[in-house]
């Protein structure tokens, strides 16, 4: 066993020193203003598609929260060409593979298939971006599916209504404190109105981004992108944008919390953060690493190894486009008390605060790191996926081949700067315990 634990920290140590080739990417912007990135790749015979809309949880509207995630289900239904579900047939059929996911600050859609059928993915793609089949069987239909997943997987979880304050409770003003599931309420009182206008707004080529990166031609990959989706017309109204910021908090705050048979007291504790475009990023994700990542953080060996405190800890830099949060969260061991663990869990950041992280400690932490995104990169979705978190969450997608050199050039000076910027701000303290549905 041991000796598999050092041919790993050996192999994590050569691949994070080793010399990163970087992603050759080519970028066009079409006339509608569809944001355009390719990376060539004939390793395998497989293409990765990724559409990503400029729209997250952060922009439903006021007392409408869910929208975007609700989006994220009617892009499967029927268009003025397509069935239904197509997408899956499209795709699942043919030994490929489709999914969404929707963010603060983004609603990413995807398919990997084999390259002969990027033509007909492309044209999927177009389909739903321009003709999109909003009406009232489709709205009710994907509103009922999105209230049975807040059913499930907030008030179902024995912890889902924790998760579902963290955001709730760390901000104050930003549209962020709003969850991205949404709520029943606000998912019951939106109208077919509402929905459409929210389609209109923001499912449209000059908000969106596409990636595709593998086995493709770039002149017939230009040329199918602008038959599909370059003859899609640019709506001449704005694009609404978010731009207030999170005010810093004046003081510490505490939100206790409750649910329904909760087997164990929960805690989280985080911290405003700057945005993924700072400077500060990579320290950040470091600092993560170093306290709450993987079973020798700091984190898990003090409060599950030695002092039993605790069943799960970890950390998270959680950086957004806007103000994110650094954030600690852990379940307690039987018996033990929310007053002690908080204590020894303030302890352990007032040590990261106090004294640098030791050069083993640094490197381990900038392996972890910088492994996973090598891993990442393998893959033709992974290629395109680290493009678009840099050209969404840094504006520049030459930064995807910047990162991992910021990454190796972080110093542990630099993460104690971070954790004394961070940790030593007001924290949010939540509480979670058994007391009955909110």
């Amino acid at each position: 066993m041991r000796a598999r634990f050092l041919v790993a920290f050996l192999f994590l140590a050569a691949a994070a020193n080793a010399a990163i080739a970087p992603i050759n990417y080519r970028h066009r912007v079409l006339a509608n203003g569809l944001d355009v990135y390719s990376i060539e790749d004939h390793t395998t015979p497989t293409v990765a598609i990724q559409v990503t809309y400029r729209v997250g949880s952060k922009d439903d509207p006021p007392h409408r929260s869910g929208f975007a995630h609700l989006f994220e289900h009617l892009m499967f239904k029927s268009t003025a060409h397509m069935k239904s579900e197509m997408m899956d047939r499209l795709t699942e059929d043919v030994g490929g593979e489709n999914n969404a996911t929707t963010g603060d600050d983004i609603t990413l859609y995807y398919e990997t298939i084999p390259s002969n059928y990027l033509q007909t993915l492309l044209w999927a793609e177009g389909e739903r971006m321009s003709s999109l089949t909003v009406d009232e069987a489709n709205f009710k239909s994907e509103r009922e599916v999105v209230k049975e997943e807040f059913r499930t997987g907030v008030l179902g979880n024995a912890y889902g209504l924790f998760y579902y304050s963290i955001d709730k409770d760390s901000y104050a003003k930003h549209p962020y404190k709003r969850p991205g599931i949404g709520s029943i309420e606000d998912l019951d009182a939106a109208t077919l109105a509402d929905v459409r206008a929210f389609h209109r707004t923001f499912y449209r080529p000059d908000n969106a981004v596409l990636i595709v990166s593998g086995d493709f031609d770039p002149k017939q990959l230009d040329a199918w992108v602008d038959e599909y989706l370059g003859s899609i017309k640019k709506p001449s109204t704005p694009i609404p944008r978010i731009t207030a910021a999170e005010p810093p908090r004046e003081k510490p705050k505490r939100f206790d919390e409750h649910g329904p048979n909760v087997p164990l007291p929960a805690l989280a504790i985080t911290w405003l953060i700057p945005p993924a475009s700072s400077a500060d990023a990579e320290p950040l994700k470091l600092l993560e690493a170093v306290l709450g990542s993987g079973e020798s953080s700091r984190l898990y060996q003090s409060l599950v190894y030695r002092q039993q405190l605790v069943q799960d800890v970890s950390a998270s830099a959680d950086l957004r486009e806007s103000t994110g949060i650094f954030y600690i969260v852990t379940t307690l061991a039987s018996g033990k008390t929310i007053a002690e663990v908080e204590k020894a869990l303030q302890a352990e950041v007032r040590k990261v605060m106090d004294g640098p992280v030791a050069p083993a400690e640094l490197e381990k932490a900038k392996n972890f790191v910088i492994t996973a995104a090598l891993r990442r990169a393998e893959t033709n979705l992974g290629k395109g996926s680290t493009i678009r978190d840099a050209v969404v969450y840094q504006h520049d997608a030459s930064y995807a081949n910047r990162r991992l050199d910021r990454l190796q050039a972080v110093t542990a000076a630099d993460v104690q700067r971070v954790a004394k910027k961070v940790l030593g701000g007001n924290p949010v303290v939540i509480t979670y315990t058994s007391g009955g549905a909110k």
